[in-house]
């Protein structure tokens, strides 16, 4: 089976601009390929994931990855999806975020003996010279098509400003110049890039008269069409400074039923038959493929030894022991002793707010120290940090030991 039809089985292919060419091309040359990230944070999340499995499996197949640093494009900031302008960040802020992109690339993509590329667009965007690149690119954008795209869509309502009508035409000119220095004939990313992607390719083959192409792969979304990756305390990152190995594991293991034979799909290498089989379990035996889920993401994302560690921690803490110290912590302030119970869940960040916790708490939800939190005006007591902290329950599933500052 060839690396295209890998994809497609597994779902991940959702458009491509020349559907026959490119599986030609995946299945009789060795093709260098690109996906773009942009630096908007110091580490990769889990939407970023489904990309790095896309890379795993052409790289696997004997293709070479690009993974390129948006060192330049994130300056200005990528609109596509978004109804607001995205938070403009320091040169030294997007710098210091490549850098760890660069760390946490090494740790999945195999970047030894020229099988993968690791390029930064701030190399030629930066210092390029306005008129010269509007007199060598301008001509082949025509404004009216950008307007009409799907990535400029969204932000037409607030006010599309200037800054980030120029994202397409630097995309494109990645693509461009990629396509130069490397011979880079396939440009790869999530659904929401298709306009980006489709300007890269018409600019290769119209300002150069050669072949280019682009291919999107599905977006991670739930039952109900919204991007997974989130939390109530935000993102779920890959760094395991900011998400640790047990939460991304819990949060692999809390899917719904419906969701889990496309995740295992997507973010793992298990075989097909075996993704359907688990995927068609029902009842409590579902669990069981949940867990198989959670195990695999957390092992190929930290390792082997940190997914035995975080399926162990899962197993103490659904056995009451209550006592492992891989737990997710909180750490308060002495002063949250005499406050609402609500505000505690906000203060650890179990609810976002403190109606969101009084609705937790309403319907049942919360457990402190096992016991159910049934008032969310109850106060907090010394007693329940007796033990040196407290074990606070949201569902059946998350957990959280909350300590007190000394």
């Amino acid at each position: 089976m060839s690396v295209y039809d890998t994809l497609k089985e597994r779902g991940f292919i959702e458009q491509c601009t020349h559907e026959d060419e490119i599986r030609a091309i995946l299945e009789n040359e060795q093709a260098a390929f690109y996906i773009g990230f942009d630096a908007t944070a110091d580490s990769l999340h889990v939407g970023h994931f489904i990309q790095i499995m896309v890379m795993k499996h052409m790289q696997n197949a004997g293709h070479i990855p690009i993974a390129l640093l948006g060192g330049g494009t994130t300056m200005v900031g990528d609109p596509s999806g978004r109804t607001d302008m995205r938070k403009m960040l320091t040169p030294e802020d997007i710098a210091h975020n490549t850098k760890k992109f660069e760390a946490m690339f090494a740790k999945y993509i195999d970047f030894s003996n020229g099988n993968a590329i690791m390029a930064n667009n701030a190399d030629w965007l930066l210092d390029l010279n306005y008129i010269d690149f509007l007199r060598d690119i301008g001509p082949y954008f025509s404004v009216n098509r950008m307007l009409a795209a799907d990535a400029y869509k969204s932000r037409m309502a607030e006010g599309l400003t200037f800054l980030e009508f120029n994202y397409m035409i630097m995309q494109a000119y990645d693509f461009y110049v990629l396509h130069e220095k490397h011979n880079c004939k396939i440009q790869l990313g999530g659904s929401d890039q298709w306009s980006n992607i489709i300007a890269g390719v018409e600019l290769i083959r119209r300002k150069k008269s050669q072949d280019a192409y682009g291919m999107t792969f599905t977006l991670l979304v739930n039952s109900e069409g919204n991007k997974m990756g989130k939390t109530a305390s935000g993102a779920v990152w890959l760094d395991p400074e900011k998400t640790s190995p047990y939460e991304l594991y819990q949060y692999w293991r809390n899917v719904g039923d419906s969701e889990v034979e496309n995740c295992l799909a997507l973010l793992t290498f298990i075989p097909m038959e075996e993704v359907r089989e688990l995927g068609s379990l029902e009842g409590e035996m579902i669990n069981a493929a949940k867990e198989r889920l959670a195990f695999e993401v957390t092992k190929l994302v930290h390792g082997q030894e940190s997914a035995e560690a975080a399926q162990k921690t899962a197993k103490d803490i659904f056995g009451l022991t209550g006592e492992s110290s891989d737990m997710p912590s909180a750490t308060l302030d002495a002063g949250i002793i005499g406050s609402d119970v609500a505000s505690l869940l906000v203060a650890c960040g179990l609810a976002s707010s403190k109606s969101e916790a009084r609705r937790l708490i309403e319907q049942g939800g919360i457990r402190i120290n096992s016991e159910k939190a049934a008032d969310p005006a109850q106060i907090v007591q010394p007693k329940d940090f007796e033990q040196g902290y407290a074990i606070l329950q949201k569902g059946k599933r998350v957990f959280i030991r909350a300590l007190l500052k000394a």
